[in-house]
């Protein structure tokens, strides 16, 4: 086990490509971060929807923010050669294709909450073998995964459908694209994802860690003509190849973990029972169930959580996806003008007592965990004369720490397990009132740390065990220990369960908006 001095003086990069922002961070061999630099870029919504990126500007994004981040790291007094490795950490689920000969992107990245495939999932809902899905894979069929983006872009894109018929379609998460072009592109044509990113896909067996021609076959997709990338383990230090250009060229990439992922990893949640929440654009709780997976009974997901190679087996969690939470404050700021800078919105809230009888069902791409309602659109309900927009705001916070709570029931029902604390990360954890009010949703504590990089530090923890900068888990135990905050609820249980009852009166009334003959595309 390496001394802290050391520790201090190694040094792992973390690429996080995120949903509306990509950073590049450097952190010591302590877990404090030492350089970053982060860039938002475009999102695109073409239609009522649809939401798109450009595989070209995630690429620079990327390139972009580790020029920035390394020359103020050089800045700082360090070497480049103290770099030992470098980790990627990315959005899951999003849909990138490209022409395997060329390299050349064929469309825009379908990004993961997009929804233009609600009648597509509905016609596979009727396909014979759909039932048998979940259990090989952990996924519910829904607009979520990528395997159903990249049936759409099959059945719609002519130039899709082309390279796909002869022989040329490359199909890949974030992770695979980064890595191709980080690598060189065409001129190394290195094609891999982890096992983490592969388990969102839809396509891959989760008990076998291999591609499942099975569901292959039920999506109507033929291996001889759709290029799929090779399954490693999120750890490992010759898989993930080497960067080609720019100031970290010839630095090894060794490690690569989905987002949600690597925030669990970020938060060391290496036991069985240890679970965290992700905040973001949308907000991802999982819980880590052991080496086994454990197939949900009440909406839930079934995924890996990480997969550390090395003669370990991976370890998987349950998972529930909000697909709406920072980006419901975003709307408030964007949309509707209630404030100029996101983290107002504790201020706003903090303006009124509570949320004066308004309840808002974030439902922007219908609802993900534990409910899965596609055809639910966002409705906020109690409206009266004297509702005010602080209101608004607090019944905004509100839907992200309900749907949270009802994720965290369906995983003690699935688990047999009440858990006993939640740690907690991501844009909104900063907000106080949000994380007070999200304990006393769930009537446990929530645990916060100071440095709440926790998605990028995963993704270095994953880089830093393949080359040796740790060895053991154990030894991860002390790190972003310090300067964590409790919240710990401070309402009756009876007045939490009156709440809850309130919200979930509003989701049953939201169901059913659009009827089947509608796209919803208005």
């Amino acid at each position: 086990m390496a001394n802290e001095t050391d520790l201090q003086k190694w040094f792992i990069g973390a690429i996080d490509q995120g949903t509306t922002s990509t950073r590049f961070l450097i952190f010591d061999g302590t877990g404090n971060p030492v350089a970053s630099h982060q860039i938002e870029f475009t999102q695109m919504y073409p239609q009522s929807g649809w939401h798109e990126h450009n595989p070209e500007e995630l690429v620079s994004s990327v390139e972009e923010c580790i020029e920035k981040a390394t020359e103020a790291f050089v800045g700082l007094g360090h070497q480049i050669s103290d770099i030992k490795a470098i980790g990627i950490t990315n959005q899951r689920e999003t849909t990138l294709v490209w022409d395997w000969e060329t390299g050349e992107p064929l469309h825009n990245a379908i990004a993961w909450p997009d929804t233009r495939t609600k009648g597509l999932v509905r016609e596979l809902k009727g396909q014979e073998g759909a039932d048998d899905l979940q259990q090989i894979c952990g996924l519910p069929l829904s607009t979520y995964p990528s395997s159903v983006k990249l049936l759409w872009l099959l059945r719609n894109v002519d130039r899709v459908r082309d390279a796909y018929e002869n022989g040329r379609l490359a199909f890949g998460t974030p992770d695979t694209w980064l890595l191709y072009r980080l690598n060189g592109g065409k001129n190394k044509n290195l094609f891999v994802t982890d096992t983490t990113n592969a388990s969102r896909t839809m396509f891959m067996n989760l008990h076998t860690i291999q591609y499942d021609e099975k569901v292959l076959k039920f999506f109507g997709i033929d291996r001889t003509k759709l290029h799929l990338p090779k399954i490693v383990p999120s750890s490992c230090p010759d898989s993930f190849g080497t960067i080609a250009h720019g100031a970290l060229k010839g630095l090894r990439v060794t490690g690569c973990l989905g987002d949600q992922s690597a925030a669990l990893v970020g938060q060391q949640g290496f036991s069985p029972g240890a679970a965290k929440n992700t905040y973001g654009t949308g907000c991802f709780l999982l819980y880590n169930v052991g080496e086994k997976p454990v197939l949900s009974t009440h909406g839930l997901l079934a995924t890996v959580a990480y997969d550390f190679g090395q003669q370990r087996k991976p370890v998987y969690a349950l998972e529930g996806s909000i697909a709406v939470a920072g980006s419901a404050v975003k709307f408030l700021m964007n949309n509707m003008g209630f404030f100029t800078h996101s983290h107002k919105i504790s201020d706003l809230a903090a303006t009124v007592d509570d949320n004066g009888g308004c309840v808002f069902v974030t439902a922007f791409s219908g609802l993900f965990a534990p409910y899965w309602i596609d055809d639910a659109k966002g409705t906020i309900f109690g409206i009266t004369q004297y509702t005010q927009r602080g209101h608004i705001a607090r019944a905004t916070l509100e839907a992200t720490c309900f749907q949270t709570k009802a994720i965290l029931d369906a995983m003690e029902k699935d688990s047999g397990h009440k858990l006993s604390l939640l740690a907690v990360d991501g844009g909104m954890s900063n907000s106080e009132l949000c994380m007070q009010t999200q304990a006393n949703i769930i009537g446990i504590p929530v645990d916060r740390p100071a440095m709440r990089e926790t998605t990028s530090l995963g993704a270095a923890i994953a880089a830093g065990f393949a080359v040796g900068v740790w060895k053991e888990f154990e030894e991860l135990k002390q790190i972003n220990q310090k300067g964590r905050t409790k919240f710990e609820p401070n309402i009756a249980q009876e007045d939490s369960a009156k709440m809850f009852k309130k919200w979930s009166r509003a989701v049953e009334m939201c169901r059913g908006w659009l009827d089947a003959s509608e796209s919803g595309d208005f």
